[in-house]
């Protein structure tokens, strides 16, 4: 393994910097710009079993260091994810995928993964706990301990690809449902999702988002991130993966100094597409200032 490698889930990464599902698209877009086969991996767009069309607009608010969304999970659907999304971005990543999956109940979150899992080039399936239980009143399966579990066993039924399991923030203590989905049979863990916020405009005195409330995300949110990354990464013995604010080679290593295995890297795309990229491009610099010979052994190594 190089300098940079690391191992998530018996996959080898060439560095752990991997694009945030929702903030790369499926790839080829950001492949009209560098040679995206530089990153890690990538974590696709959500897919859900049905195309979604999203949720009106306005859905995004700029806020101080962040933004807020309420996209929607739109998409096409897992079977046109599968019959022109996947081909699509075979022609310019050669890489195994991360597929991003919800749905609004366990049926389909099995469904869409046992679909997902039988593609070649997908290489883990990232299952977002955050959406709301249909079944359930319209809580996030996310927030409750046996809910998020009932999630990761009907998927570790019809999948043999490792399961990495998206937490939300947006919960009272994050590690009961971490260690609630790794007694489940989770292989990792990929946490944070979006906090819960909102924006008011002041000219209409109504919220600036038409779904009022959306997912707070960006630089702000990464002292909280951190946070929950070094609390789940000592409350189980399966790899995280830390999101939350990520925008240098500098946050990589200590969201790796808190636990985390590999990061994602996701408003920063949103601001600068070529963030990524820079990232990976400074992690040797970074890398030598502090004196660290790889990040493998950082892993190893954590506070």
């Amino acid at each position: 393994m190089g300098r940079l490698s690391v191992d998530l889930c018996g996959i080898t990464l060439d560095n752990p910097v991997i694009p945030a599902s929702g903030t790369f698209g499926f790839g080829y877009e950001f492949a009209d710009l560098y040679d995206i086969n530089c990153l890690g991996t990538f974590s696709f767009k959500g897919t859900t079993k049905k195309a979604r069309y999203g949720n009106p607009t306005p859905r995004i608010a700029e806020c101080t260091s962040g933004m807020i969304n309420a996209v929607g999970l739109q998409n096409p659907g897992v079977d046109a994810v599968i019959a022109e999304e996947l081909p699509r971005l075979r022609q310019c990543f050669s890489k195994p995928v991360m597929a991003n999956v919800s749905g609004f109940s366990v049926g389909e979150y099995a469904e869409v993964c046992a679909k997902l899992d039988k593609q070649e080039q997908v290489g883990w399936l990232e299952v977002n706990v955050s959406c709301p239980n249909v079944h359930g009143g319209g809580m996030s399966f996310g927030v409750q301990p046996d809910a998020a579990a009932c999630v990761v066993k009907a998927v570790k039924a019809v999948t043999i690809k490792p399961v990495i399991v998206k937490l939300s923030p947006n919960v009272t203590d994050i590690t009961e449902i971490a260690k609630a989905c790794e007694a489940a049979g989770a292989d990792g863990l990929s946490l944070i999702n979006t906090l819960l916020g909102m924006r008011i405009d002041l000219k209409t005195r109504k919220p600036v988002i038409a779904n009022t409330m959306g997912g707070f995300s960006g630089p702000a949110v990464f002292p909280v991130a951190l946070r929950m990354v070094y609390q789940v990464a000592r409350a189980v013995g399966i790899p995280v993966i830390g999101i939350g604010g990520v925008s240098s080679a500098e946050d990589v290593l200590e969201m790796m100094l808190a636990g985390a295995t590999a990061v994602e890297v996701g408003t920063a795309n949103l601001i600068d597409p070529y963030a990524c990229r820079k990232i990976i491009d400074d992690l040797p610099h970074v890398l030598d200032r502090y004196q660290i010979e790889s990040l493998s052994g950082l892993i190893k190594g954590g506070i």
